[in-house]
């Protein structure tokens, strides 16, 4: 088993009080529904910054990203298998996965 990082990008936001309670009530049954697979459930980011090669900081990021999950997986396409069911694709959103690498 290995470990996969989901990166989330995009998808709306829910505008009610009961779109909210709906879109949190999918993500407890996708997570329960993957079990022991949930290495770290995630959260979303906030604000971010790019940081340049020289040194200069600028508002933003290029990226999209706004969360991230990990999970653990037999490989690569299981761990894609797992996120086909994530919440925030029916918002519109993507789901990057990625293998990680143990470096100590």
């Amino acid at each position: 088993m290995a470990n996969y990082v989901l990166i989330y990008s995009g998808g709306s936001m829910p505008e009610t009080d009961a779109e909210r309670e709906a879109v949190m009530a999918a993500w407890g049954q996708w997570f329960g529904g993957l079990g022991a697979a949930v290495v770290d459930g995630g959260n979303p980011f906030g604000p971010g910054l790019t940081v340049s090669p020289g040194g200069a900081v600028a508002q933003g990021t290029s990226t999209g990203a706004n969360g991230y999950s990990i999970l653990a997986a037999g490989d690569l396409a299981a761990a894609g298998e797992m996120a086909k069911g994530c919440p925030l694709l029916s918002g519109g959103g993507t789901v990057e996965v990625h293998e990680v690498f143990p470096i100590m």
